[in-house]
């Protein structure tokens, strides 16, 4: 996840008291939540207990009298690396402490009581699951529910994820981010107030071994096959036509096992596909599609005269990768929930194992960068957990007495408030930013000389690769 802390606001205290800072945490670009710099220092105490000093990054220190714009800066800065740098750590990132601090903010932030409402959850062919659930329910507690309403086993929650998209116009979906432990997923969605925004439910593995797994069961089965179906119609897979042929006769004969096994064989099977956008590479300017899947990452292009060329880079070839976002200071009103939208100008950029001896930077230009910068650490850490002979599957909280069982964060508005109520004709200063992807990889020891060494993350993958591999 990309955490950032990209802009500040004077807000006024209860009843008229004196004003203080807001903190604006975004995450992947969209404003998640706002906190005072005393409820951070809350959340960093009680890690402290939890963890110890000696675990914890630097927090920026009290100051006893009220801080000048260049401090206040500064300190946002300091925020903002701390943020990061506790949700990069496995131990720290993945604490209950942390998440539920972050779900607690953004339930107060979009002033969402805690009540039962109905969400729509969608299958990848457009079916729609309509699952009850509390407003403060997180994103393991929805997949259950969603799990439970399709009669899928426990065993195999963890081979699915929910995932937030855009709908297009022509049905397709556009990938914003895979949901996280630490939002609630009907107030990520609907804080959004758009109706394009959706929630899908998607197998969330790359491997497709582990397929055999999900359709030994006849709810898993079909929820593979309707992902497969889907993502053909939509070109995402790519088919020949005596493929598509033998494909529209398995169909008819309802044969899914066998019409899976045929699409396993296919060029991007189960890889994500992700709007058009453009590269360096092989030139710059180039525009190219780019989709993710099967450990690499897929350049298409098309050459003049209508030729396509496919290019594919490894994961394991990628020595190091980054996010890098600057946002232009807006102009006029920027109340809107979407201001900004368009201005902001993302950037993945991975250094690659060309040859032996060769490493090259290649970037690629696209609103979805940081998804695509999520599906590579994933790659990673399913490449990792594979070779270690780990399991994929999650540690799963199961059912008791026949219902689910809520998690802490439903107790969210009880507490006192965590922020005032959001002033909707605020005006936010945006500042340019260079951020970073939130990878759980390990710090190189030389990176390129025209990078900043706490900018860059490499990649553990990388260390496996060897003179066969080239």
């Amino acid at each position: 996840m990309h955490f950032s802390i990209p802009e500040t606001e004077s807000r006024s205290g209860d009843s008229g008291g004196s004003n203080y800072v807001a903190y604006n945490i975004h995450v992947n670009g969209v404003l998640h939540c706002r906190v005072r710099y005393s409820q951070l220092l809350g959340l960093h105490e009680q890690l402290r207990k939890e963890y110890g000093a000696n675990v914890l990054p630097a927090f920026p220190p009290k100051k006893l009298f009220t801080l000048t714009p260049a401090e206040v800066e500064q300190r946002r800065e300091q925020l903002e690396k701390y943020m990061q740098a506790v949700r990069q750590d496995p131990l720290l990132g993945g604490s209950e402490t942390f998440n539920s601090f972050l779900r607690r903010a953004q339930q107060e932030t979009q002033q969402v009581p805690t009540e039962e409402v109905s969400l729509e959850v969608l299958l990848s062919n457009g079916q729609k699951v309509l699952v009850t659930i509390l407003t403060s329910d997180q994103t393991e507690d929805v997949l259950e529910a969603v799990a439970a309403k399709l009669d899928l086993p426990d065993e195999l929650i963890g081979y699915f994820s929910l995932f937030l998209v855009r709908e297009q116009e022509d049905g397709a979906f556009s990938f914003v981010r895979k949901l996280q432990e630490f939002e609630l997923p009907y107030v990520s969605v609907t804080s959004l107030r758009s109706q394009e925004y959706k929630i899908v439910l998607r197998k969330s593995y790359w491997d497709s071994a582990y397929d055999d797994d999900v359709m030994e069961n006849r709810v898993g089965l079909n929820l593979l096959y309707a992902q497969t179906v889907s993502d053909i119609e939509h070109g995402w897979i790519l088919v020949t036509k005596e493929q598509h042929r033998q494909l529209k006769s398995l169909q008819e004969k309802v044969s899914k096992k066998e019409f899976l096994r045929l699409a396993q064989t296919l060029r991007h099977y189960g890889y994500l596909r992700f709007e058009p956008c453009v590269a360096d590479f092989p030139e710059k300017g180039c525009p190219v599609v780019v989709s993710a899947g099967n450990s690499e990452l897929s350049l298409q292009l098309r050459l003049p005269g209508q030729q396509l060329r496919e290019g594919s880079f490894r994961v394991t070839r990628m020595r190091c990768w980054r996010v890098t976002s600057s946002v232009p200071l807006p102009s006029g009103n920027t109340s809107s929930p979407n201001r900004g939208r368009g201005e902001v100008r993302l950037e993945l950029a991975f250094e690659y194992l060309m040859s032996k001896d060769q490493l090259q930077w290649v970037t690629i230009t696209s609103p979805q960068a940081i998804m695509m910068s999520i599906c590579l650490q994933s790659m990673v850490d399913e490449l990792m957990v594979k070779k270690s002979g780990g399991s994929i599957r999650k540690m799963l909280r199961r059912r008791a007495g026949g219902t689910l069982r809520r998690s802490d964060s439903q107790q969210a508005v009880k507490s006192p408030p965590l922020l005032d109520s959001p002033d909707a004709t605020r005006e936010s200063v945006v500042k340019l930013s260079s951020k970073l992807s939130a990878v759980s990889l390990r710090g190189i020891s030389s990176p390129s000389p025209d990078t900043n060494t706490s900018d860059v993350h490499g990649n553990y993958a990388f260390e496996g690769i060897g003179d066969e591999d080239l």
